[in-house]
This record gives structure tokens, sequence and C-alpha cells, in this order.
């Protein structure tokens, strides 16, 4: 439940601004650690969620595509989180998912460049309705200059995705 607290404000924070804020993410750890550690000291069955394997597979898996700059630290961290929170076997599907997504957003954008499409009369009034929208320019100041595309806002649709149909943490490895 809690990687669905923490991936629905993520998605829309990413989508509208391109950032994760550091904040919801420690916060976020640090309540996964405090619940645990009160789950042991009242004697209850410990969770499984909270994974230290989970947190170093999501950073390390991450951290190469950070260093050639194909992602943001945002991704990075938040990756690691949903490590924590799922486990190592939930970041296979949530990896999966999200790259999917982000790769249909990076073809529609390439195909909305191409001058055919760019310059279609019902695309180009379509695309001058949305630049002038006030949401539109609120967004643009939100994202002070960051560009890319919301990867953590696919892997935070993806974590829901993960939570609610947990037969997708049960593949079968080859």
């Amino acid at each position: 439940m809690l990687a669905i607290v923490l991936s629905a404000p993520v998605v829309l924070s990413d989508l509208y601004a391109r950032r994760v804020p550091n904040a919801w993410l420690a916060a976020t750890l640090l309540t996964a650690v405090a619940a645990t550690l009160l789950q042991r000291l009242l004697g209850a069955t410990p969770v499984v969620w909270p994974s230290l394997p989970g947190l170093v597979t999501g950073l390390v898996t991450m951290l190469p595509f950070y260093a050639i700059r194909w992602m943001g630290a945002g991704d990075v961290k938040f990756l690691a989180t949903l490590g924590f929170l799922l486990g190592v076997r939930a970041l296979l599907p949530i990896w999966i998912i999200g790259c999917l997504m982000t790769g249909v957003h990076a073809v529609c954008m390439l195909l909305f460049r191409l001058p055919r499409i760019a310059y279609a009369p019902g695309v180009s009034t379509v695309r001058q309705h949305l630049h002038a929208s006030p949401l539109w320019q609120r967004s643009l100041h939100a994202r002070q200059g960051r560009v890319g595309l919301p990867h953590a806002a696919y892997l935070g649709i993806a974590a829901i995705v993960t939570v609610l149909t947990p037969d997708l943490m049960h593949w079968e490895g080859a």
C-alpha cells in the first residue's frame, strides 16, 4: 500500500514538473523502516516488503543510465525506493512496463516532430492551444528548464499496476 501512496503523487509531480521530491522518498523509506521496527517490537510477524536487496538492485541497475544521462537522479532513487518497498521480484515488471511506456512516449514525440505530422492542420491547432493554455505555461515554469521524458511517472504507473496485479511479481525466471 505504501508503494501506491508514494507512486501516485510521484506520477503527478513528474508529469507536471519533471521532479521527484527527495523528501517524499526519504519519508517513505523512514515510514517503511519505522513500521517494520514497530511490528517487530510488538512481536508481530515482520512484513516482507522492506527489502535492502531490492533497494540495492534498483539503485545499481539504474545508476549506469544516470551516468550516461539517460535518466535523472529522481528516476534512480524512485526505483530504488520501490525496490525497498516491494522487493527485488517486483522490479523487473515495474522496469519493463515503465520502459515500454517511456518508449511509446519517445516514439510519439519523434513522430510529432516529423514535418508531415507536426504541421498537419489538426495537430498544429492542438499544439497551439496546448502551448497557449495556462496549465501548460505553469507546467513549463514548474519544470525550471528540466527536459526529458517523465520516466519516474511511468515507473510509478507500473508500480501501481504491479501492486494491483500480484501475478506480475510471480514471473518465472529463465
